[in-house]
């Protein structure tokens, strides 16, 4: 699903989200809400100061297609609840516009989710729904080039999690 269009002034971002899991949903798992997610995610984005053109890819997958990129990408096996994958951008991320192609979008990136995992993940209050909004968020802050590397980077990570989950009605777990 995209973001709204754009009334008069800056034109937001679009985020386009996909419910990627094979046979989506199996039996037992809940279905994703691609409209709410898109929303939250432009939220995001805007909120960090990114105005269209640019774009950006949620994916929501099952255990195994998030396994393989887990293992491809960062070396690491098992599945995981969310990755990011930046594009367009500087090493501290794609906050600034590429001169090389003007009038084209900027393609921010892709923020792949795994639902499965996050119902492992939940915990009350908000529980799964909570837990889906949280991976979104830290989802597209890793693309914008938040890091939570060392006790400093983690502090400042976490505080804008809360501040954007706050922001549209949500509360971060932990």
């Amino acid at each position: 699903m995209s973001s709204p269009p754009a009334g008069p002034g800056p034109v937001p971002p679009t985020v386009v989200v996909t419910d990627d899991r094979s046979g989506s949903p199996r039996a037992g798992e809940e279905p994703v809400d691609t409209d709410r997610w898109a929303r939250l995610a432009t939220d995001v984005l805007v909120a960090e100061g990114v105005t269209g053109p640019a774009e950006l890819a949620v994916a929501f997958v099952d255990e195994d297609t998030i396994a393989s990129l887990h293992i491809e990408h960062l070396g690491e096996a098992g599945p995981t609840d969310v990755l990011s994958f930046p594009l367009d951008g500087s090493p501290n991320g794609p906050a600034a516009d590429p001169t090389d192609r003007p009038g084209e979008p900027r393609l921010l990136g892709d923020v792949v989710v795994c639902p499965a995992v996050a119902r492992r993940n939940a915990v009350p209050p908000g529980g799964y729904e909570a837990e889906l909004a949280l991976l979104v968020v830290h989802g597209v802050l890793h693309v914008l080039g938040w890091d939570h590397a060392d006790a400093d980077q983690t502090a400042a990570m976490v505080a804008r999690e809360r501040e954007l989950l706050g922001a549209a009605g949500l509360e971060r777990r932990g």
